[in-house]
């Protein structure tokens, strides 16, 4: 068995503010170190609600555990170049096979292409065609995950562009037919089997349209 991090670590951002505030200081007498955080619930590794693109729509709390941990099968797509994007022919070529129900995990191998860190991760990436999301939305899965920003309208994002929210393919077919979004998983290249255990529980926070959560995978097990 082999449980492989694929989380993107919740710190400095030049996209999204992070205050880490530490209250305490044992080393001076205090019982206890206290940590309290501020961020973004659609920063770093995240689950997105329905509700955060369609109005009036379930918050994460309803999303189920069933949902985003269990069977996934990984559609290897590190072939793809930088700034072209992923048609269906491309999926159905990655597609290890397997089940209606399932989380798909998409993966370009992106984190080791570009540092999250940078501009050019969030610029130069591939992305997903509508006619792909399409393809995804066929193949009934439970979540589709995502390790790299799998919306082109993301780049533009950058620079305060608004563009219809259509043009969010991915959001607009997947996330408002129900199917959750997983977003920014790390460290694809480390996934050596087609089929895994992949655990993306979002943090429980009532009435929120997302929430961070830690992204694993666990290889070797019967699934």
């Amino acid at each position: 068995m082999n449980i492989i991090d694929l989380s993107m670590p919740i710190g400095q951002h030049f996209r999204w503010p992070v205050e880490l505030g530490i209250k305490g200081d044992i080393a001076k007498g205090d019982q206890f170190r206290v940590s309290r955080l501020s961020a973004t619930c659609h920063g770093f590794s995240h689950v997105d609600a329905m509700a955060h693109f369609v109005g009036g729509g379930p918050t994460i709390e309803s999303t189920p555990l069933s949902a985003v941990v269990g069977p996934c099968r990984v559609l290897n797509l590190s072939g793809r170049p930088a700034n072209e994007p992923i048609e269906p022919e491309h999926l159905a070529a990655a597609d290890p096979g397997g089940k209606e129900g399932e989380i798909l995990l998409l993966a370009v191998h992106w984190s080791d292409r570009r540092n999250y860190n940078s501009r050019e991760f969030w610029t130069e990436a591939p992305w997903l065609s509508r006619a792909s999301a399409e393809w995804l939305a066929a193949r009934k899965p439970t979540a589709v995950a995502f390790d790299f920003p799998q919306d082109y309208p993301i780049r533009l994002l950058l620079d305060g562009k608004e563009v219809p929210k259509p043009e969010h393919v991915t959001h607009d077919v997947l996330l408002s037919s129900g199917v959750t979004l997983v977003e920014y998983v790390v460290n694809t290249s480390r996934l050596k089997a087609p089929r895994n255990l992949l655990s993306a529980a979002p943090l429980l926070i009532p009435n929120a349209d997302g929430a961070p959560a830690r992204f694993y995978a666990i290889e070797g097990l019967p699934i």
